[in-house]
């Protein structure tokens, strides 16, 4: 989808209907609240211009009694002042969280949802790279950015009505005479300060165009710096073993040099926007009182009037300048925006991909039948290339079946048979109303206490503690018995031996009809593997179990060799 050309249409397609959820009273409510809360800030902006002049005015007739009742009712604007803008805050902020909480909602179900998260990784990385930046920190920025610029605009906007007003009854009429031509300008405060406005809108905007482009480019590499971390830490222990910190230690210098180049290439870009900005706020202090000032000399308007004037004609200009101050946030927000759109626009790339209407994909259905059945199957990769044979087989239950694979497509017939490898043809039949349950490699230990680890996915509520008692002393790992209730990252502080151990736990535990093995017993010495192997068969008499292995000592536990 092209985003540039469709971007708030997308946008409001995307985060709009938040308008429209269940509790779609309430949010309207606050919104609606938020908008009053709004004018009410406005009338009093108005009114403190009209208290200043009445000061001033006080002052200038040297009047004590003028100025003691202007500070009483300063007292008045100041309480009125906390109140509405503590209100304010609060609905603000009521809003932006909820609208955070169901965007994020929406795009995690979306993203975790059967597999989704990890199909996704096969596709082009440009348009989805680092999911967890884009949903924990784009999704942030692209709702309290939003809301934080249009309450900016809503504001502005409101500003602009009031203050032209004042302005324009200040101003009265001038004449202005070129020869013998005379030309009477009404309302000649209000034209200056649009002139103004339009003049440097137009440079701001010339000047901070480049910020766009440096500001994505900037959260890219910032979060591939993050990614790259993220990834070390999560494979520490691999990376020390083999000694291969100077390698990671030159991907991360240069993953933080891209950072430095496109940090450079922001510095440019706020340079071009300070140099305006720092010219724009000196020549906007100063213009208002220039052009005003010859209306007060004449004494058309008194010392409260002039005051008022320069204060009305700054929140004209202010008001009128929004693009231009709020041009890199702008540019923030539209980014963080169209990279969350992005992987949303993969996610649905990829479930067009794999939906049912595309013939070109590997069928997995659940059907009224006692065996594993392959009718027709065969594995490609996402460009359709062939990965196998054609194969046709019947795996019944209880039998035990070990792949032979010379071309290591045995983890992708797993994925296919838990529907995570859609890419080639025919149909897997999986018993229906029959569990499944893959061991992979290195089984999946949350840091959480070890118990819940162990029972993963299942809470631990599930299973009696004896139960798990029991399995740890069947597998050999009794010690572990006394760190059930221990909080730990078990990845990092077990062997990839006892990790093992603890998915053939969890297998016992979980008690599939159908189990699948993927190298979950290499790592352990030739006997153990057998007898783990037996282990299972003897707990699980009925299971089917389906099996990748490069060790040759158990392949007496089969019964037969699956061809693919």
């Amino acid at each position: 989808m092209n985003h540039k050309k469709n971007f708030f249409i997308t946008f409001m397609k995307l985060a709009g209907s938040y308008w429209t959820s269940k509790n779609s009273l309430i949010i309207w409510a606050e919104t609606v609240l938020l908008i009053v809360l709004t004018v009410m800030q406005i009338k009093l902006a108005v009114y403190i211009t009209q208290w200043n002049a009445a000061l001033f005015d006080a002052i200038e007739q040297r009047s004590m009694a003028g100025v003691k009742a202007q500070a009483v009712i300063l007292i008045l604007i100041f309480i009125g002042s906390i109140t509405i803008a503590t209100a304010h805050l609060i609905v603000k902020r009521r809003l932006l969280i909820g609208w955070r909480t169901w965007l994020t909602e929406k795009v995690i179900s979306k993203w975790i949802q059967q597999g989704r998260h990890y199909q996704i990784t096969f596709l082009s990385p440009s348009d989805h790279d680092n999911p967890d930046g884009r949903i924990a920190e784009d999704i942030r920025i692209a709702t309290e950015d939003a809301i934080a610029l249009s309450h900016s605009l809503f504001y502005c906007l409101l500003m602009l009505a009031s203050f032209s007003q004042i302005l324009w009854g200040i101003s009265g009429k001038v004449v202005f005479e070129f020869g013998n031509v005379s030309i009477p300008v009404m309302g000649y405060l209000v034209w200056i300060s649009i002139s103004y406005s339009i003049c440097a809108s137009i440079l701001g905007w010339w000047m901070g165009k480049p910020m766009t482009s440096a500001t994505h480019t900037r959260q890219t590499r910032e979060a591939d710096f993050r990614h790259n971390l993220i990834d070390i830490q999560n494979n520490s222990q691999a990376i020390a073993l083999i000694r291969g910190e100077t390698n990671e230690q030159e991907r991360l210098l240069d993953s933080f040099r891209a950072i430095i180049g496109s940090y450079a290439e922001q510095t440019s870009a706020w340079i071009r926007i300070q140099l305006f900005t720092s010219g724009y706020s000196v020549a906007s202090m100063a213009l208002p009182i220039l052009v005003a000032s010859p209306r007060y000399i004449a004494g058309a308007i008194s010392l409260g009037m002039l005051i008022q004037s320069v204060q009305a004609f700054q929140h004209m200009v202010s008001a009128l300048s929004w693009p231009v101050d709020n041009m890199a946030q702008i540019a923030k927000w539209r980014t963080s925006v169209e990279r969350v759109l992005g992987l949303m626009d993969a996610l649905d790339h990829l479930e067009h991909d794999i939906s049912p209407l595309n013939s070109r994909q590997i069928r997995v259905n659940e059907a009224n039948v006692s065996a594993l059945t392959f009718n027709n199957v065969r594995l490609e990769d996402l460009k359709g290339e062939k990965l196998s044979i054609v194969f046709n087989d019947e795996i019944k239950a209880g039998e035990h079946v070990v792949i032979s694979d010379q071309a290591n497509n045995g983890p992708k017939l797993f994925k296919a048979i838990a529907g995570l490898w859609p890419w080639g043809s025919g149909q897997i039949e999986v018993p229906s109303g029959q569990s499944t349950f893959f061991m992979p490699s290195k089984p999946y230990l949350p840091a959480k206490s070890l118990f819940d680890a162990i029972c993963y996915p299942k809470p631990k509520a599930a299973f009696d503690q004896a139960e798990v008692e029991e399995k740890l002393e069947q597998v050999g790992q009794k010690a572990l018995i006394n760190q059930l209730n221990q909080v730990d990252a078990w990845e990092d502080v077990l062997s990839n031996e006892q990790q093992q151990y603890l998915g053939v736990v969890r297998a016992l535990l979980h008690r599939p009809q159908w189990l699948f093995i993927q190298e979950a017993l290499d790592s352990l010495p030739p006997n153990d593997e057998e007898k783990m192997l037996k282990l299972l068969a003897h707990e699980l008499p009925h299971a089917g179990i389906l099996t990748i292995t490069h060790q040759p000592s158990a392949q007496a536990f089969y019964q037969r060799k699956l061809k693919i």
